[in-house]
């Protein structure tokens, strides 16, 4: 997708992407570091359990086991770990499961939340029954062990000169989405602003598009549309929108990340094809996380039943794909 830009727009805010799509897993964990302040965004990763009819690939689980690593490591160095909102691609749970979220029961989450301030969305204003219940959950098990959890929503945090920004909650998605609300979350240090604007899906949302674009960062990295669900299960209306203000962002944003829902799309490149060209018109730049990173994009669930085909897997792990649910939850596959 890359119309890359030849200079560095930020010098002093660090942002560098641990997990996505584009590397290979479900997530956007973000890492940002300004002279003042170290932080995690969004300290989750997941793999689709199911995918044209097939659980994920050696080559998914070997991607998740290098993206949690990743995770834990700059966790370790951060102060500041943040969630935006409850799905587990986006923070980690606190049970065992080694088939989508590779996750030692207590020590994954500890690992990452342990003497952290975690920064979080309210757990139960505007926000819906799944996710209440698994704020709920954090809470009590990965939570207890940060040093404090403080409700982000709509709230302000200055460390010397950099100031972290939460947005009030937006749609996951579309207006009156069932999926919820999402916190965006903008870093500033003097006169620069990143914008992290996880699972707005475009944004979808009139009114996030309007925040995103009155809050004018230089970098923005945004979840872009599910197109690649049925369109029983997302409104193809809602994607369109979805694109066409995307195409507004990139005019008026020098540099755009897109990531997440839209990158599990075998047919994404042929979908932003005006979104790059708009961007291209004013000297802008669009990548993926990988791209922003200087690497090869990654996109393993897409590309599932190719992976299957050409690296067939061992006879070990075919059996394992082979058990039951929960049994691979609770049994590591052999990869």
């Amino acid at each position: 997708m890359c119309l890359c830009a030849s200079i560095d727009l930020l010098k002093n805010i660090r942002v560098v992407p641990l997990a996505s799509e584009s590397l290979g897993t479900r997530s956007m964990c973000t890492y940002v570091e300004t002279p003042d302040i170290k932080i995690v965004l969004d300290a989750g990763v997941s793999l689709c359990p199911v995918r044209f009819g097939l659980p994920p690939h050696p080559l998914e689980f070997e991607a998740i086991v290098e993206a949690r690593k990743r995770i834990a490591d700059y966790a370790q160095i951060a102060r500041i770990v943040t969630i935006s909102h409850y799905h587990f691609d986006h923070h980690t749970p606190s049970y065992e499961d080694w088939w989508v979220n590779w996750t030692e029961k207590t020590v994954t989450a500890r690992q990452i939340y342990e003497g952290k301030e975690v920064l979080l969305k309210d757990p139960q204003e505007n926000i819906n029954s799944s996710q209440r219940y698994r704020a709920w959950m954090f809470q009590r098990t990965g939570g207890k062990h940060a040093r404090r959890l403080e409700v982000a929503d709509g709230k302000t945090f200055v460390f010397n000169e950099t100031v972290v920004k939460f947005s009030k909650p937006v749609p996951h998605g579309p207006d009156g989405s069932f999926l919820g609300w999402v916190l965006m979350t903008l870093v500033t240090n003097k006169d620069e602003r990143f914008l992290f604007a996880p699972d707005v899906q475009g944004p979808m949302s009139a009114h996030t598009l309007s925040e995103i674009l009155a809050l004018a960062p230089e970098l923005l990295m945004v979840g872009g549309p599910p197109s690649y669900l049925d369109p029983l299960k997302v409104s193809p209306k809602d994607v369109q929108a979805s694109l066409d203000n995307l195409r507004k962002i990139v005019e008026a944003v020098p540099r755009v990340i897109i990531e997440h829902h839209l990158l599990r799309d075998e047919g994404w490149k042929g979908k932003v094809g005006i979104i790059l060209e708009a961007a291209k018109k004013v000297g802008h730049s669009v990548l993926t996380s990988a791209e922003f990173l200087g690497k090869e994009n990654t996109f393993l669930e897409l590309s599932r039943k190719m992976l299957y085909e050409e690296y067939v897997p061992s006879q070990d792990f075919r059996r394992w794909m082979n058990s039951s649910d929960e049994d691979k939850k609770h049994t590591k596959p052999p990869i």
